[in-house]
C-alpha cells in the first residue's frame, strides 16, 4: 500500500464515548430508572441499557464526545428536511451552533429550501396527508405528496418561476462552484424570508453562517432542471445564459476544506454526521481517497469521528448501507480510532435527531450558566467537554476561507505535478 494511503495519524488523546468492543473490558448495564433523571442526555447515558436503545446510547455518547473534543463536524443529509420542516424543528437549530463546518446534501434540498419564502405561499400552506390515502384524488387536486407531506402544485411552479429569475441575474452568470452558488441563493432565500416574514431556511443560514453547502449530483434536482430551461431557450433563441456549475473546483474544494481540518483546525481532525446515505454521504466521505490516492498528498488521515443512521440493510450492498468499518479499508475513516469513535444505526433518523439535538442544546446550555456561576476556568477543570461545547456560535466559516484553502491546496499539486504526470501514464489497449 502507498504510504499515501496509510493512516498517519499514531496517536489520539482518550474519547469520552465509550468503547463498543468487549476487549476493553466487562462494562455493567446502564439501568437508572427515568423518574430519577432531570436531563434528556442523562436519559441516554443511563436509562437505555440495552438491544435499540444500546445503540442509540452509543451515538449519543459519539456525538457528545465529539462536540465536546471540539472536533469539526461535517453533516451529510439526505431526504427532504426543508420541505418536511425540520429544518425548522431540529436542523437549523444544530447547524446555528457553531460545530459545523459544511454540508453536504441534495439539490432537492436546495429547491425546496425556497417554498416557504415564496410571495404566494401563505395561499398554499404545506400541510399533513395520508400515506395510504387515494393519490389519484390528490392528482386531481393538483396536490403533490412526499410520504405523508402535501402542497399544492403552483408552490413547484412558483418556485420555477423564482428560480429562473434568480438565475438569470448577473451574480449568477459566469462559472462557479455549487457553493459558490448555493451561498448566491441563500442570500436570495434569505431576502425572500425577510421579505415575507418567515423562518430561515437551510441555505440562508449557511451563508449567513458562511457554511458551504455540497451536493454532489447537482444535475438530479429541479434547481438544475431550472438552469437547464434557461439553457434550453438560450440555445433555441440565440440568447446568452452563462451560468454554469464548475464541478472540478466543487470537488476540489470539498478537498481543501478536508486538509484544513487535518493541518489547521484546532483538534486536527475532522468528525462526520450522516443521516441517511446515497450522493451526500458519498460525496461527503470522498476527501480522503480524493486527496491521499488520487491527488497523492501523504498523511491524510480519514475521519476520527464517523456516526451514521441509515434505514438500508447492510446486507443491500449500498453505500448507504456500509458502516464506517467498512469506510476504514477505503481510508476514508481513522483506522487506529474507529472502534471507539464510529457507529452506524439502522433507524430512521427523522424519530431520535430531534432527541438528540434537543439534548445537546440543553446540556450547552446548562454549560453556559454554570460559566456564569462559577468562571470559565473552574467549569474547565470540572467540565473538560465544555471547551468544545461552548466554542464559538459563529462557527469556523469556512466559505469565507475558501480562496485561501483553495489556494494553499493548488500549492500542493504543484508540488507533486511532475508524480502527478508520472501517474497519469498506463499502456491503454488499442481502441477500435
Amino acid at each position: 500500500m502507498s504510504p499515501t494511503r496509510q493512516d498517519q495519524r499514531s496517536s489520539r488523546s482518550q474519547v469520552s464515548a465509550c468503547p463498543a468492543d468487549s476487549s476493553q473490558g466487562v462494562r455493567e448495564l446502564p439501568t437508572r430508572s427515568v423518574e430519577d433523571v432531570r436531563h434528556l442526555d442523562h436519559l441516554f447515558e443511563q436509562c437505555l441499557p440495552s438491544f435499540g436503545g444500546a445503540y442509540l446510547r452509543r451515538l449519543w455518547q459519539l456525538l457528545d464526545g465529539a462536540v465536546g473534543e471540539g472536533v469539526p463536524m461535517t453533516l451529510a443529509v439526505a431526504g427532504p428536511v426543508t420541505l418536511s420542516g425540520q429544518i425548522h424543528t431540529w436542523l437549523g437549530p444544530l447547524l446555528d451552533t457553531g460545530w459545523f463546518a459544511l454540508v453536504s446534501t441534495t439539490d432537492a434540498v436546495c429547491y425546496h429550501d425556497g417554498h416557504r419564502a415564496l410571495d404566494n405561499a401563505a395561499k398554499h400552506p404545506i400541510h399533513e396527508v395520508a400515506i395510504f390515502g387515494d393519490d389519484g384524488q390528490l392528482r386531481d387536486e393538483r396536490t403533490i405528496r412526499v410520504t405523508d407531506i402535501g402542497f399544492d402544485e403552483d408552490v413547484l411552479l412558483d418556485q420555477d418561476r423564482f428560480l429562473r429569475a434568480v438565475l438569470s441575474q448577473k451574480e449568477f452568470q459566469r462559472k462557479m462552484s455549487g457553493p459558490e452558488f448555493r451561498h448566491l441563493l441563500g442570500l436570495r432565500y434569505a431576502a425572500q424570508e425577510r421579505q415575507n416574514g418567515v423562518r430561515e431556511g437551510l441555505l440562508a443560514l449557511c451563508a449567513r453562517k458562511a457554511i458551504p453547502i455540497f451536493v454532489g449530483a447537482p444535475a438530479d434536482g429541479s434547481v438544475f432542471l431550472n438552469s437547464m430551461a434557461l439553457w434550453a431557450l438560450a440555445q433555441a433563441t440565440g440568447s446568452k445564459h452563462r451560468f454554469e456549475l464548475d464541478l472540478h473546483l466543487e470537488v476540489f474544494e470539498s478537498c481543501a476544506y478536508h486538509l484544513w481540518g487535518l493541518r489547521e483546525s484546532d483538534r486536527r481532525a475532522l468528525g462526520t454526521l450522516i443521516l441517511g446515505g446515497g450522493v451526500p454521504k458519498n460525496f461527503n466521505l470522498q476527501p480522503e481517497p480524493a486527496l491521499s490516492q488520487v491527488l497523492g498528498l501523504p498523511h491524510i488521515a480519514g475521519y476520527l469521528y464517523d456516526i451514521q443512521m441509515t434505514t438500508a440493510p447492510i446486507t443491500d450492498g449500498s453505500l448507504s448501507s456500509c458502516p464506517p468499518a467498512e469506510a476504514v479499508t477505503w481510508g476514508k475513516v481513522d483506522k487506529d480510532e474507529y472502534k471507539r469513535t464510529t457507529e452506524s444505526m439502522q433507524i430512521d433518523y427523522t424519530v431520535v435527531m430531534p432527541l438528540l439535538v434537543k439534548a445537546l442544546l440543553d446540556k450547552r446550555a446548562r454549560l453556559e450558566r454554570l460559566e456564569a456561576d462559577i468562571g470559565r476556568e473552574l467549569l474547565l477543570k470540572r467540565h473538560p467537554e465544555a471547551q468544545g461545547y461552548l466554542r464559538p456560535r459563529g462557527g469556523y466559516r469556512l466559505y469565507e476561507r475558501r480562496d485561501e484553502l483553495i489556494a494553499k491546496l493548488m500549492k500542493e499539486v504543484k508540488k507533486r505535478a511532475k508524480q502527478m504526470r508520472a501517474d497519469s501514464k498506463y499502456p491503454l489497449a488499442k481502441a477500435g
